[in-house]
């Protein structure tokens, strides 16, 4: 069953009308014998339906558009007021013909004619009887057929299966009222007063929710009790899907209700929050949400639990609450067991180090190997490697070569100047503005357990009343102990295992020894003048050309101009002023294109001098030992190798001992030494003992502005004194290094590499070194020592007779 509707002839569109109005004659037994009784008139004119069917007796609203069907109600409504009514086959014909209507009709009398605010005109017509079109004699100005009368079978008055099925459609109707809540309560005292059966099935056939081709089928029915079996057909199915939609609704209901109840829960408890000043459900809703998707272990997510439900209970205007939001949010933000796959193709990991940095093969091979265990283990703990050399050799940018290597995020943390511990371990819940430690915040950043974690500039770590950093990463450093590291603010331990962490640093000597005992160290040292021209020429000059805008054809810089750079504008081991003088060039090239001028794309030594300007860096050639008690030494220090030029003069005096040359307490030390061993072994030098009574010595190390302190000086500074007291000037292009004892035996020192390079800027051709040292040139390649000769001795005798004497120890060996 469906509402009545006000049918559309033009538009369908569909008004609610209501049954119980007072437009709804019940019709009874003797009004439908009187209408039987009426004569059919021989012609009608035909209104035709496009979405219902007008069933004898019932009374339907219809609303009139077309100008045709306007035409013939008001023509019918001025006349007899009896029209015929017919359904289009297609509703979507806009002039139906002849041929688009159905042949049988219901003629129909014209109860009221309404006209509506839009122009169009409502009519309200009753069913009479059924015809049949016999004829369509015109169409304009609307369609008129002859008509003749369709006689129905109708069962005897007794007939105990029609009353049944009439009973049966009669209690169906009623359920269907009843269970559908689309029909008003009213339509069933309707049904209850309805005596005549006909009309009865009628009334029901045209409520029914049916297609306008079966409402026809319907009235088409000559047999009235075929017609009331096949409604109560319809019927059972209608009444069916009906249950079927009302079970699937309650069903829907039950979750709906469940769901609003929850609904009006949550908000009654979000207002009580908001009135409390804890207005937080959206914000804890959202944490649980992603925390769903966190692939930590029970206990951190029991952990997690219990800290949400504590800020649940905060108030958001408390200054804890904030720090409360912040740790949550630290704990979805952390990449918990979150880790990303290793590459381990040795080979393409060898070129990425091959092509960011030229050299350095004891490094690239340590690298290899960590690679090649961690590939056949998969389980091995990082190692903490520690580059240690010289600012400017590449020991930053090596990290972020490993990191691209082994296909792993790349993390950076500064430690100079850090003097903070909780700066490492992060502040304590419990005070306003905590925040995690670095090492924490590096990895959430990096967005894995893995990555690789570069520590710059370890050295550089101070002390201060806020604690000890260097202290506090030992524990990040500790393979032992980095599988539970304590962050104050995490409260928790979080596994760093996998992490490859990596320090860098200039100097061992002010790591903390249980720090450096954590580490292995990989000394990183400086380059030869070789390296750093290939290093110019492959990796700097591309580099500055690409930042500068220009390219390749701009500017052709030749490996004998860059040395001439090297050796005449750098002072260093790494390559970092080597770079800021390549960029001079090509700022020169820059400029003159921006300002249309001429210049040489191919730079010669000429035009290096003209834009770098004469070279500034003479002072670290070697000088002829012309006067005695003038030495050169060999001397390490944070930038590089150095030369060192060791003086020393005898004044009238007392024999008092003088040291400038803003010397450290271990310089001042090895010139003491030197000056008593000396005394104690002056009839072998050759030396009257008087004159340390009767002079005074002074030695001074040059370029007083700047600190130096080592052990490294102790040989030089005791053959520079012998040199003075013997008035026997050093060997020519000779230069040593070596510490010394009160016995005179000589010790070995390290920084052998760069000071060897430093001999080499230096135009040395001799050095003399301990015999102990030997195995340090043995691990430098040949083709950086060509041209040297290397002297080895143990004891300072011997460094005298051949620096001094001139005569040379059996050891020595020339390469």
């Amino acid at each position: 069953m469906k509402k009545s509707n006000l049918i559309s002839l033009d538009s369908l569109s569909l008004q609610d009308f209501d049954e119980n109005s007072e437009l709804i004659p019940l019709m009874t037994p003797e009004d439908e014998e009187e209408i039987n009784k009426e004569e059919l008139p021989e012609t009608l004119p035909i209104l035709s339906l496009r979405n219902t069917v007008l069933f004898p007796g019932v009374v339907i609203p219809i609303t009139a558009g077309r100008d045709k069907s306007i035409k013939l109600i008001n023509d019918a409504n001025n006349g007899s007021k009896v029209i015929g009514v017919v359904s289009q086959k297609d509703e979507s014909i806009e002039d139906p013909k002849a041929g688009d209507i159905n042949t049988i009709g219901t003629v129909a009398r014209i109860l009221k004619v309404l006209k509506m605010p839009d122009g169009n005109t409502t009519v309200i017509i009753q069913g009479k009887k059924r015809f049949s079109v016999a004829e369509v004699i015109t169409e304009t100005p609307y369609m008129n057929a002859t008509v003749r009368e369709v006689a129905e079978a109708r069962p005897a008055k007794k007939n105990k299966e029609f009353s049944a099925i009439i009973d049966s459609i009669k209690d169906l109707a009623l359920q269907i009222i009843k269970d559908s809540p689309n029909i008003p309560s009213e339509a069933s005292f309707a049904i209850k007063n309805i005596e005549s059966d006909s009309f009865l099935i009628n009334f029901v056939s045209s409520n029914m929710n049916l297609p306008v081709a079966e409402k026809q089928k319907l009235l088409e029915t000559n047999d009235l009790k075929q017609r009331a079996l096949q409604t109560l057909k319809y019927m059972n199915m209608e009444l069916q899907k009906l249950e079927l939609k009302n079970d699937i609704q309650s069903k829907v209901q039950t979750d709906m209700n469940q769901q609003q109840r929850e609904y009006f829960l949550n908000q009654q408890l979000k207002t009580i929050q908001e009135e409390l000043g804890n207005g937080n459900a959206e914000e804890l809703e959202e944490m649980k949400t992603r925390a769903k998707t966190k692939k930590w272990d029970d206990k951190v997510a029991e952990h997690f639990k219990k800290e949400l439900a504590k800020m649940q209970r905060m108030n958001p205007q408390v200054a804890e609450y904030s720090i409360q939001r912040n740790y949550l949010d630290l704990f979805l933000d952390l990449p918990w067991n979150q880790f990303s796959k290793d590459k381990f193709d040795l080979k393409r990991a060898k070129r990425i180090l091959d092509k960011d940095h030229y050299g350095l093969d004891d490094v690239k091979k340590r690298i290899i190997e960590h690679l090649a265990v961690l590939k056949l283990r998969n389980d091995m703990k990082s190692p903490i490697l520690c580059l240690h050399g010289p600012p400017g050799v590449g020991k930053t940018s090596l990290g972020k070569s490993i990191a691209e290597a082994l296909g792993r995020e790349y993390v950076r943390m500064s430690l100079g100047g850090l003097r903070d511990e909780a700066e490492i371990r992060g502040h304590r819940k419990t005070y306003i503005g905590a925040m995690p430690g670095r090492i924490i915040q590096s990895l959430k950043k990096a967005g894995t357990s893995n990555p690789v974690f570069v520590l710059d500039e370890i050295d550089k770590l101070s002390n201060s009343h806020q604690g000890d950093p260097s202290s506090a990463l030992l524990e990040v450093l500790d393979p032992e102990q980095n599988s539970e590291f304590h962050d104050n603010f995490l409260e928790m331990g979080y596994d760093l295992s996998k992490v490859m962490f990596i320090a860098t640093t200039n100097s061992l000597n002010t790591i903390q020894p249980a720090l450096l005992d954590r580490m292995e160290i990989i000394n990183v040292t400086g380059y030869t003048i070789e390296e750093k021209v290939e290093i110019g020429k492959q990796h700097l000059l591309p580099k500055q050309l690409r930042e500068h805008g220009l390219e390749d054809k701009h500017l052709k810089l030749g490996k004998p101009q860059i040395e001439k750079i090297v050796e005449g504008y750098t002072r260093e081991s790494g390559v970092r002023s080597l770079e800021k003088q390549i960029a001079k060039v090509v700022r020169y090239a820059a400029m003159n294109i921006a300002m249309e001028e001429e210049y040489n794309i191919k730079v010669s030594n000429k035009d290096v001098i003209e834009i770098l300007g004469r070279p500034r860096l003479e002072r670290d050639k070697y000088e002829n030992n012309n006067v005695a008690g003038v030495v050169t030494g060999l001397a390490w220090t944070r930038v590089g190798g150095d030369i060192l030029f060791i003086e020393s003069i005898l004044t009238k005096g007392k024999g008092n001992l003088t040291i400038t040359g803003n010397l450290g307490k271990v310089m001042k030390e090895s010139s003491t030494i030197a000056m008593e061993y000396i005394k104690s072994n002056a009839e072998e030098f050759g030396i009257d003992p008087k004159v340390f009574d009767n002079y005074n010595v002074h030695i001074h190390v040059p370029e007083g502005a700047t600190p130096k302190d080592g052990p490294s000086a102790g040989v030089t500074m005791l053959t520079s004194l012998v040199s003075l007291f013997t008035q026997k000037k050093i060997k020519k292009s000779i230069a040593m290094t070596g510490e010394i004892t009160l016995r005179g035996k000589v010790l070995p020192v390290g920084g052998i590499k760069e000071k060897i390079l430093a001999a080499k800027r230096a135009k040395i051709k001799e050095i003399l070194l301990c015999e102990d040292n030997r195995r340090d040139i043995e691990e430098i390649k040949p083709e950086y020592l060509k041209g040297l000769t290397f002297h080895y001795v143990s004891d300072m005798k011997d460094v005298i007779k051949f620096a001094v004497t001139d005569k040379k120890v059996q050891n020595a060996k020339k390469l």
